[in-house]
């Protein structure tokens, strides 16, 4: 492609963010020290309710073994490393399969992971060897999926281009699935659209799809202006606008639930709160209490609980977050 040709906004997207020299190639990651922080990396509270869920979800299927989890956008394996130090009850039939675009970070994951893909294998996939997967698990994957931004016009529709590092809307003969007013823009969530069922169809039956992300529906993004649904972000900052500087931010795009196939959804504190936060935390307080005096290591992780559980349910932060579950 010359430098100035007009790229479709999702193709460039894509490749700003995966490509050879992009983002999460030429080292953008998640973490206190790169550039922006999710629930994985608050700290080890996460991952402890994450393993009650994942208990809780194994014993409801019959704890099989092997006991399949899938993750997508798995990064360098946080999560699966953080469930795997809370030792669930699974811990002996868990295999964790943890799905990354970025090789970079994928190398990472496999060192924590029982087997690593660039995409969702299918179901039959060496990597799946033991079976269906029992859960498919993803944390801020969806945002990060491509979207094509659309327009309404009054003879139609218009679809976002970028050339030359700026926005180029040109008339559209495609037309989406939903209706927004005259004027306003909208997000086309195909690439998540499309993830989302395709992870659907690995499970078994009773398996569960899980993704925690910022949502909304296509109705709400409409009524808003595009720069509080897409946003970049660099070194834990706001970025410059999408089309700028590729490679060099997080470009990320609030979810539109309604055009992924009726997911429950619950709000992420709500679900937290259901998989055990507030029991883990109560316990924490104990420790700390009994052993203040002479904190030892358990101690200063209980403490560590009660700031951790209010970043990941702050209503202004990660706690407006939604979770999105479709079961098998």
């Amino acid at each position: 492609m010359t430098a100035d040709a007009a790229e479709r906004f999702d193709r460039f997207v894509d490749r700003a963010l995966y490509g050879p020299d992009g983002f999460y190639e030429r080292g953008g990651r998640a973490g206190r020290g790169g550039d922006f922080l999710t629930a994985v990396e608050v700290g080890p509270l996460f991952g402890e309710v994450t393993a009650l869920a994942l208990d809780s979800w194994w014993a409801g299927l019959g704890r099989p073994d092997p006991y399949m989890v899938v993750e997508g956008g798995a990064g360098r394996g946080q999560w699966c490393r953080m469930v795997r130090a809370a030792e669930p009850a699974c811990a002996s039939a868990l295999t964790w399969v943890a799905v990354e675009r970025s090789q970079r970070l994928r190398s990472e994951a496999a060192q924590v992971a029982d087997a690593t893909a660039a995409e969702l294998p299918d179901r039959h996939a060496a990597a799946l060897r033991g079976g269906a997967a029992h859960v498919v698990l993803a944390n801020e994957l969806l945002d990060n999926l491509a979207v094509r931004l659309l327009r309404r016009t009054a003879g139609g529709w218009s679809e976002l281009f970028v050339q030359s590092g700026a926005p180029l809307w040109r008339p559209t003969a495609d037309v989406p699935p939903f209706e927004v007013p005259e004027g306003s823009t909208a997000p086309w969530q195909l690439a998540a659209r499309d993830w989302v069922e395709r992870a659907r169809g690995l499970l078994a039956p009773g398996g569960r799809l899980v993704c925690l992300d910022y949502c909304s529906t296509t109705a709400e993004l409409a009524r808003r202006p595009a720069t509080e649904w897409l946003r970049t972000y660099a070194r834990h900052g706001r970025g410059t606008e999408p089309w700028t500087k590729p490679g060099e931010q997080d470009i990320t795009c609030e979810v539109c639930h309604d055009q992924l196939g009726h997911p429950l959804v619950t709000a992420q504190a709500a679900w937290l709160a259901g998989h055990g936060l507030d029991e883990l935390v109560d316990e924490g307080r104990r420790l700390w209490r009994e052993r203040a005096h002479r904190p030892d290591l358990a101690a200063v992780k209980g403490r560590s609980r009660v700031s951790e559980a209010a970043a990941l349910t702050d209503p202004t932060g990660m706690g407006s977050f939604q979770v999105l579950e479709w079961l098998a």
